[in-house]
């Protein structure tokens, strides 16, 4: 592979547009998991721009101290990994691994800019979780994924009565939610509320949309 430094602006500029534009076609794994029925499904992109989305709302609402316009740049690269590892969820492959893997391909992501080490810093930011624009970043992109499971249970799109072979049903935590009587949509937001950091204003969205229609 050439050095980046050899390869024109254009060459650069193309080789990392290709390469993120493959999650426009990646439909988010644990839709197909959980046997979504509907015409058009989620992709790994349109998730991107969701959480983007819902980090702006959340700022205007909740009056956050941070900077937004870091934040925004930090979702609109915090699944870029997923280009070459694919949409691998928690339920396929250890946290630990997954890590390795979606470093290793961020880094061979950003390679192809120049300014793709301070990109890549932002990036291991985010995932490190330790600032105020991290954090907030990183509830934002966990909130959004409940907060669709519930706009497709709203449209009926999942049937609990016909998920074999689906592995995450066998995680004892999923499996006890939905054991309670839950909706899929109601244990998603109840599952995230037990085992991410949400803060109040975050749970406080969680919870409404558990109790309410949001469509």
């Amino acid at each position: 592979m050439e050095k980046t430094e050899e390869r024109s602006k254009e060459q650069r500029v193309l080789e990392y547009y290709v390469l993120c534009a493959r999650l426009k076609d990646m439909i988010r794994t644990g839709w197909k998991d959980w046997r979504v029925r509907r015409e058009r499904v989620e992709s790994v992109a349109e998730h991107v721009f969701g959480v983007q989305m819902l980090a702006i709302a959340m700022k205007s609402e909740y009056r956050y101290e941070l900077d937004i316009r870091k934040v925004i740049f930090m979702l609109a690269v915090h699944e870029i990994g997923e280009a070459v590892i694919g949409d691998l969820t928690r339920f396929q492959i250890g946290p630990e691994e997954k890590e390795k893997l979606e470093h290793e391909a961020v880094h061979r992501i950003l390679g192809v800019l120049l300014d793709g080490e301070q990109i890549e810093e932002l990036f291991l930011e985010f995932d490190a979780r330790r600032t105020k624009e991290a954090l907030f970043a990183y509830q934002c992109d966990k909130l959004e994924c409940d907060l669709q499971c519930r706009l497709y249970d709203e449209e009926g799109c999942v049937d609990l009565t016909r998920q074999e072979g689906n592995r995450t049903m066998e995680d004892a935590g999923v499996a006890a939610l939905l054991k309670s009587g839950m909706s899929w949509s109601e244990m998603w937001l109840q599952f995230g509320r037990q085992d991410y950091p949400y803060d109040e204003h975050f749970r406080a969205v969680s919870e409404y949309a558990s109790a309410h229609k949001i469509r």
